[in-house]
């Protein structure tokens, strides 16, 4: 092996060394979409909040509603299992932050009864329709909420993942699947 072989080989053992993969339930986003900015209220509090507020934490994003049958409470039942298998201090680092797509019923009191069920770790926010789509269109999520001929609500699914920097990490996608790799992404959540 010649020396500028042994140097390549060197540096990418290096790099694999740094390089921490992916839960196969992840998909990294770095690069792809811009750190975490809103501007909401909290559901808990009823003050408006920034990203700024939430920085020196590992922030999880999720878009969701109140009336959600299945996908919504599945997703944060099984955030809550992941976050139960962490130590208590790196738990304690990480916030799921659980926009409504739908503000004309989830109002403040509804969402803060809501989110109490899933832990400490889940904070409701509402925001405005103006709000609510900057955020949507920042993070290209879509929902939809079709109030005739019944009501109908549709949205994205997927957890985006921001450091404690607010730069933008990975996406949790499936956490409704009978078997979500549970081990994987708290391995992942604890390497943020």
């Amino acid at each position: 092996m010649n020396r500028r072989s042994l140097l390549v080989s060197a540096s990418l053992l290096g790099l694999s060394a740094c390089h921490h993969d992916l839960s196969a339930q992840d998909v990294s986003i770095e690069g792809l979409v811009p750190h975490l900015a809103f501007t909401m209220t909290e559901a808990q509090t009823g003050k408006t909040v920034t990203a700024a507020d939430f920085r020196g934490k590992t922030v999880l994003l999720y878009f969701g509603y109140t009336n959600c049958p299945d996908v919504c409470p599945t997703t944060l039942y099984t955030v809550e299992r992941i976050l139960k298998t962490l130590p208590a201090a790196t738990a304690a680092n990480i916030v799921l932050l659980f926009v409504t797509v739908d503000p004309d019923r989830d109002t403040l009191p509804v969402l803060t009864q809501y989110t109490a069920l899933f832990g400490a770790n889940v904070i409701g926010l509402r925001g405005t329709a103006d709000q609510l789509y900057a955020l949507a269109r920042r993070y290209r999520v879509v929902f939809s909420v079709s109030k005739t001929p019944t009501y109908q609500v549709t949205h994205s699914a997927a957890i985006y993942v921001f450091n404690p920097k607010g730069a933008p990490q990975f996406i949790i996608a499936g956490l409704d699947t009978a078997t979500p790799d549970i081990k994987g992404i708290a391995a992942d959540l604890a390497s943020v």
